[in-house]
């Protein structure tokens, strides 16, 4: 058996980031074989990274990808925040973004390659390493014939990537550098206003009908004559569109034009016809139910239990 020296647990350590004792033990099961305790330490690390897979993955980082006249933006979650900040989650973020230019939708990226292995094996991986859950969560992807698409990251907590990100396409065959320029002003609109579709006819009829709703029963709820509880609703409908419809919202950074004036004057002096062909905006956690914590029962437990 070859002697485990210091000096080999270091040199494990560097290629695998596991700990100096694991690496040591690795070295000890595989008789001081290199390749041998790397592959014993990715099965240990698989076997740990399926104990945390059923631990929620709210936290993490939205990032974008831009191509040509393609754009992704994609999220990957981990349990906390202060992963996210963690250098080589950022690395393994971009990598699994720019894998995503190459497929069309969330499943197909799991099984794409990085690096020889699949995102999926990729991610375990990657768990095994930081020692948190990280799942990747969703993919989408907007792509345009002529004209840009442009990615917009907000509070960046790296190059690319943040906790909410945009992408913007403008079907166009004007200079592309206003293009683009215009695009990401649009970008950074739809990430402070979070509208609910492009135009009114996008709009989910379940969300239309609810806040109709709403707005009918808080008008009979304030004790307005039935005659005119109709025309309050439609009113405050109409309100209703125009401040959650992209198109109709007024411009953060032109607030006397709304979104579909100023893309229209932007075309006016481009001398070419624009058209906004679709946007996305995907926030970090946005719809996972995250565990509420309560630290002093977690202390009575544990004083319990001990």
């Amino acid at each position: 058996m070859a002697a485990i020296t210091a000096k080999l647990v270091k040199e494990l350590r560097d290629k695998t980031s596991a700990g100096m004792m694991d690496c040591k033990k690795a070295l000890n099961e595989s008789n001081g074989d290199m390749e041998a305790a790397i592959d014993w330490l990715r099965t240990k690390g698989i076997a740990k990274a399926d104990k945390k897979a059923g631990r929620v993955a709210a936290e993490g980082l939205v990032a974008v990808a831009t191509e040509g006249t393609t754009g992704v933006l994609v999220e990957v979650n981990s349990e906390t925040d202060f992963v996210s900040r963690n250098e080589g989650f950022q690395t393994a973020v971009a990598q699994i973004a720019s894998t995503a230019l190459s497929v069309d939708n969330t499943e197909a990226l799991r099984d794409a390659q990085i690096d020889g292995k699949t995102v999926t094996t990729f991610l375990t991986d990657l768990v095994a390493k930081i020692g948190e859950n990280m799942t990747l969560r969703r993919m989408e992807k907007l792509s345009v014939s002529s004209g840009v698409v442009e990615g917009y990251i907000h509070n960046a907590a790296a190059p690319g990537m943040g906790r909410i990100g945009v992408l913007v396409a403008l079907e166009s065959t004007g200079d592309t550098d206003k293009l683009n320029a215009l695009a990401k002003k649009i970008a950074m609109h739809i990430a402070a206003t979070s509208p609910l579709a492009l135009t009114t006819d996008d709009l989910d009829q379940d969300v239309v009908a609810k806040e109709r709703k709403a707005l009918k029963d808080e008008a009979i709820e304030s004790g307005k004559p039935e005659a005119i509880v109709d025309k309050m609703v439609e009113g405050r409908m109409v309100k209703f569109f125009k401040e959650s419809v992209l198109m109709t919202q007024m411009f953060v950074m032109d607030p006397d034009n709304n979104v579909e004036t100023v893309i229209a004057n932007e075309a006016k002096a481009l001398g070419a016809d624009i058209k906004m062909t679709g946007y996305i905006r995907m926030e970090v956690g946005d719809g996972i139910e995250k565990k509420e914590e309560n630290f002093a029962a977690e202390v009575a437990a544990a004083v319990a239990g001990s």
